[in-house]
């Protein structure tokens, strides 16, 4: 099924894979930017740019669009004002629209902030506080929650489950986005929250599995 999908941050390292990604898998891509000195570099992907700020009104960005993937994240500035009420922002604007699928990029900790480094507490409050806005939502939406992010290759492999031990492992940046992109197309990963590292199995026997318990 093709879909007309917004990418929220997608001129971050994940989301330039990410709307790469999804070019390539024939849907088409709205990139979604802060800055107009970054369209030539998401329209270089293959994406449609749309300049919006998450803290502001989204509404042009989400018009026209059925699906939307958050990739975004504040880099550790404004955690609350961008990983969590630019995400339930967007969310807003998605419910009022009629987008029928939202995949959030989140993060393994989130599910228990306290535990993590105290320099993470924040983040990792903000994202918590946002999955769970996503999870009230009538919107069909998958919670996709990576360990420490590398930049190198991807492999195409990762481990996936409801819970993985933290710090066992980190997870390529490119094999976050192909997972992104594998899990907007599955129906049978609606209401699923589940983490991920990199792994042994191919990205979508591991998804399947998700899908399947």
């Amino acid at each position: 099924m093709t879909r007309t999908v917004l990418v929220a941050g997608a001129h971050g390292q994940v989301g330039q894979h990410l709307t790469e990604l999804l070019g390539e898998r024939d849907h088409e891509v709205r990139a979604m930017i802060r800055d107009e000195s970054q369209v030539e570099d998401v329209e270089s992907l293959g994406a449609e740019a749309v300049v919006a700020d998450l803290t502001a009104s989204v509404d042009h960005a989400v018009e026209g669009c059925d699906s939307i993937v958050f990739a975004a994240g504040s880099g550790g500035n404004d955690v609350y004002g961008v990983d969590r009420d630019g995400a339930i922002n967007l969310l807003e604007a998605a419910e009022e629209s009629g987008v029928d699928r939202f995949v959030m990029l989140s993060s393994m900790g989130a599910d228990d902030p306290e535990s993590g480094p105290d320099a993470l507490e924040d983040y990792l409050i903000a994202k918590a506080e946002a999955d769970e806005r996503l999870r009230r939502s009538e919107v069909a939406h998958t919670i996709v929650r990576p360990g420490e992010l590398t930049n190198e290759p991807g492999t195409g492999r990762i481990r996936a489950a409801e819970s993985l031990e933290s710090g066992d492992g980190d997870i390529p940046r490119e094999d976050v986005a192909r997972t992104l992109a594998a899990a907007l197309e599955r129906d049978d990963l609606a209401g699923e929250t589940f983490e991920i590292l990199g792994g042994d199995e191919p990205i979508d026997e591991e998804l399947e599995a998700v899908g399947s318990r």
